[in-house]
């Protein structure tokens, strides 16, 4: 699914309007009818609660005076209030026109605002998609207004104020919705987390805008879906064996830590890897024998961290980095994988760091490698913090590009960087997955699908990041947001696949 800028969106409505050869009024109802459907389907207010609508001047004002209208026929207690200042659009003019006079509808003054009390609903529909300056004079006034009310706020297309595709100015003035309806696609601004308190619970609500425009245009950012995964994870032959499905190498642990060589271990298991070799320092190799008995496991002469590479020959992937722990000895094992391998590498925690730590390692990075940090780990790896997500993101971009890797940034709709430049953002995952050890299932996941031949470098990264997540929405039912654990997380791996076979 496609991010478009604000610009693009609003060439999409232009296009639908010329190829469907309907009027920007006809569009504009049909947005406003998603909206209303929305709102007493999911939403369900009673009947006799107060809905207040704010409508600015432009088109987002025109989508609130048809949701006001049809709300209100659909024997609802309305109230329309309007911005005073700003040039109305055409289609506003015309939904103002199509206003019952039964709705009450009047000017806003900043000095006497409506009394919206708290088990009111708000329909923002002041400013949308078109906005490029921040909010000030009577449009911050209103809206600082509404977010202290308390009320039910649900924004049209994207909360008055908010930037759809550029950072805020610090301390400007944006509404903070409880739900944002966005038009046939998300916005770019929806997924970062620095605009979470405004966007609040996001809906994409589809009114049917151009279908071949849509897939022709050209984006940097994508939003990844199960619709567009499902059937790129190739069906099992019949006859495969487990050398079809690769010989993956885990290089990880160190004393204390060996439980993230077990997570990542069992997790490569579970996604499907044909043969899985784990290195582990010699004070985790009863353990790794013990707890993933599926793996073989090769013990470092070290008992409490690894100090030597093992042949590489075998293995189709490797992956370094779970608990490995940043010694001298396990820095210079690194070097000599990056300097040696000649198979993907997945590299994760205590491996970046040293990567961070060490920029003639960096230096050293085969081209196709997938890393896969958390904003920390990123940070150091390419040595400033950024000024605000849009910065990092386009940080994520540049380093992508610069070393020829794939870099995950993990979190709430990780990010995929690609050495193209495209950014793809997952779909799946939740907030109970923000525990220990997650980011190891991760690397294991990750692993088994690099170590699959059939399956490209880019296919691979989108299929794990969207199966991780996915199988930590289905152990959401049986442990809740704080009961989840990474190990949780492993059981549901294989039916997250399932759902992704051809």
């Amino acid at each position: 699914m496609k991010l478009l800028s604000a610009a693009q969106t609003r060439a999409l409505d232009q296009a639908t309007i010329q190829n469907q050869q309907i009027s920007s009024a006809d569009l504009m109802e049909r947005a406003a009818t998603a909206v209303t459907n929305w709102l007493l389907d999911e939403l369900q207010p009673a009947y006799g609660i107060a809905i207040y609508v704010f409508c600015g001047p432009g088109n987002n004002g025109g989508d609130g005076l048809a949701v006001a209208r049809q709300l209100y026929r659909a024997g609802y207690a309305v109230q329309v209030w309007l911005l005073k200042t700003g040039k109305h659009s055409a289609d506003f003019t015309h939904n103002r026109q199509q206003l019952p006079a039964e709705i009450p509808c009047q000017e806003l003054d900043p000095d006497k605002l409506p009394a919206v009390t708290a088990d009111a609903v708000v329909v923002d529909a002041l400013f949308g998609t078109g906005l490029s300056r921040p909010l000030e004079g009577e449009a911050a006034v209103v809206v600082k207004y509404l977010n202290e009310s308390g009320a039910t706020v649900v924004a049209v297309d994207l909360p008055s104020g908010l930037f759809a595709d550029a950072p805020q100015p610090a301390d400007s003035a944006v509404i903070n919705a409880h739900y944002t309806l966005s038009f046939e696609l998300p916005k770019l601004a929806f997924l970062l987390p620095q605009n979470a308190k405004f966007v609040g619970d996001w809906r994409r609500l589809p009114i049917e805008l151009d279908q071949e425009v849509m897939h022709n245009v050209a984006v940097d950012n994508h939003f990844v879906t199960a619709d567009e995964l499902r059937g790129c994870l190739p069906k099992r032959p019949k006859f495969g064996h487990k050398g079809t499905f690769g010989h993956a190498l885990l290089l990880a642990g160190s004393r204390g830590k060996i439980g993230a060589a077990v997570l990542a271990s069992r997790a490569c298991l579970r996604g499907g890897v044909g043969l899985l070799t784990t290195r582990v320092p010699a004070v985790g190799y009863n353990i790794i024998q013990i707890s993933d008995p599926e793996a073989m496991c090769l013990a470092d002469p070290n008992p409490d961290f690894l100090t030597e590479l093992p042949d590489l020959q075998p293995y189709d992937a490797i992956g370094i980095g779970p608990g490995l722990g940043q010694h001298d000895s396990s820095r210079e094992v690194l070097r000599q994988l990056l300097e040696t391998t000649r198979v993907p590498l997945v590299i994760d925690a205590d491996a970046l760091n040293l990567l961070g730590a060490n920029p003639d390692l960096l230096a050293l990075l085969p081209p196709g490698s997938l890393l896969t940090p958390h904003p920390k780990e990123f940070e150091r790896l390419v040595g400033e913090p950024a000024r605000d997500d849009y910065h990092r993101l386009d940080q994520l971009r540049r380093f992508a590009a610069r070393t020829r890797c794939y870099c995950v940034l993990k979190g709430a709709y990780t990010a995929l960087a690609t050495p193209d430049g495209p950014l793809y953002f997952n779909s799946t995952g939740n907030p109970g997955m923000a525990t220990g050890g997650s980011g190891d299932v991760l690397t294991g996941l990750l692993l088994a699908l690099r170590a699959d031949k059939r399956l490209s470098p880019l296919d691979a990264a989108l299929l794990g990041l969207h199966a991780h997540g996915r199988a930590g929405d289905l152990t959401l039912p049986h442990t809740g947001h704080a009961g989840l654990l990474a190990s949780d997380i492993i059981r549901f791996i294989g039916p997250a696949l399932e759902e992704l076979v051809g």
